[in-house]
């Protein structure tokens, strides 16, 4: 088997792109969130908050595939600092609901700069973006399925 034929070169492997393309994401993110004083983990909670306030937590980690385990405590940090607060469900005591405060609605206006940031390093157009993040989409649905 030539070398250029053989699938098992790291070359090959798409799982090793994505996971690479993944590493550079994290480096590029670190300093304008450190800016922000948020991790990563952190800052996609409040994407998801800003979008529809008031989730359960069930919901939130539903949302960023995460479990109760990686959810719950990302949510205790940001109640701790002021920025959520977890209130029980009037109707369902056994849901907890997370609401954003005034200084985490304010976090909104300071991420603004991220993604305009990253669309700007990515070098990619509107429609380039968007095609690439529908072309991740329907494979982590398929992987999820498979």
């Amino acid at each position: 088997m030539t070398e250029k034929m053989d699938p098992l070169t790291l070359d090959k492997q798409l799982c090793f792109a994505i996971y690479a393309a993944g590493h550079a994401f994290t480096r590029f993110y670190k300093p304008r969130l450190e800016a922000l004083d948020l991790t990563y983990p952190q800052y996609l909670v409040f994407l998801v908050l800003w979008e529809e306030d008031g989730l359960t937590v069930k919901a939130l980690g539903e949302k960023l595939y995460l479990d109760s385990g990686t959810i719950t405590p990302l949510v205790k940090r940001l109640e701790a600092r002021g920025l959520l607060v977890r209130k029980r469900d009037e109707d369902d005591e056994r849901m907890v609901r997370v609401h954003l405060t005034p200084e985490g609605r304010a976090m909104r206006g300071k991420a603004l700069a991220i993604p305009l940031a990253i669309a700007g390093a990515s070098g990619l157009d509107h429609a380039g973006f968007e095609h690439l993040k529908s072309e991740l989409d329907t494979l982590r649905a398929r992987l999820g399925a498979s």
